[in-house]
């Protein structure tokens, strides 16, 4: 059994009234969860109001407060690969995510993930993620170490204000002699649900694609996402003809599988630029990975 050390959170919503109870609002929120684990876990205590107290299937429904709960899962799959903290001081951690392992917990993964394995080794239970990374790439990820300036560098991201730049690599060898690409879309939740498609309607996703190198049947690639949609670099690629080498969601869904270690996704979040809110210097932070033809 794997049971996450640091609470999840979930805020309930405003809702007309009547307001559903809170067995039905978690039932909703998680429909991948039983109706009956959420009745053991609150039974044994295991969720939590914003006074770390613990609720019951009497608590009453409250809009905009937050309830707090402890992931757990059967069976953990580990992943054997290390990250790295590149840099830290008294605002930001900058580490460098391997290949497989998420950012945060989800699905089977509750201490096999960035944020949970960077509080155990630095100690610092307050980590924040400042943005995310798909399971499958490696690369660049920073994280909030105090919780008094971390909304300053969250605006930096939710303003477009980091510079991030991506490798990846091709089977797909472009023809003719065009090196440059914008790409700019629509990107929606598509089917099944943790797959991502373009539709109509206004631009929201935009990457600029550079082809740097060609070598046999391979081609490497430096990707500028503009934007932050989730797998906006896996799609854009794909969307181009370049799909990105052992990619399993993209263009086609590949059968569910087991990972497997020897094929990891050829995408490396490389580098991140910014001017730091707090002491006005300008950051760069490089991934030591690289991909080569």
């Amino acid at each position: 059994m794997g049971l996450s050390k640091y609470p999840s959170t979930v805020t309930m919503p405003n809702t007309e009234q009547p307001y559903p109870s809170i067995l039905v609002f978690l039932q909703q929120r998680f429909p991948f969860v039983a109706t009956q684990l959420w009745e053991q876990r609150i039974a044994e205590g295991k969720v939590l109001d914003e006074q770390s107290t613990p609720i019951t299937l009497e608590t009453g429904y409250a809009p905009g407060k937050r309830i707090f709960y402890f992931r757990e899962v059967d069976t953990e799959p580990v992943i054997p690969f290390s990250e790295k903290i590149l840099f830290q001081d008294d605002e930001i951690l900058v580490a460098c995510k391997p290949h497989f392992l998420p950012v945060t917990p989800g699905g089977r993964y509750v201490d096999e993930c960035l944020l949970n394995r960077l509080r155990s080794s630095s100690g610092i239970h307050d980590l924040a993620p400042l943005h995310r990374i798909d399971r499958e790439t490696a690369g660049i990820v920073l994280f909030s170490v105090n919780m008094k300036t971390r909304s300053l560098y969250s605006q930096l991201f939710l303003h477009g204000s980091v510079e991030k730049t991506y490798q990846a690599l091709s089977a797909h060898v472009p023809l003719g002699d065009k090196k440059e690409w914008i790409v700019a879309d629509r990107i929606v939740r598509g089917e099944p649900w943790f797959r991502m498609k373009t539709g109509p309607g206004t631009v929201n996703a935009r990457s600029m694609i550079n082809l740097v190198e060609v070598k046999e049947n391979r081609a490497r690639f430096v990707l500028r996402p503009i934007s932050g949609k989730t797998h906006q670099l896996r799609i854009h690629m794909s969307w181009l003809g370049f799909g990105i080498l052992n990619d399993r969601y993209y263009p086609e869904l590949q059968p569910e599988s087991e990972d497997n270690f020897n094929t990891p996704l050829q995408l490396v979040a490389k580098m991140v630029r910014f001017q730091d809110p707090v002491t006005g210097e300008n950051r760069e932070f490089v991934s030591g990975r690289e991909l080569l033809l």
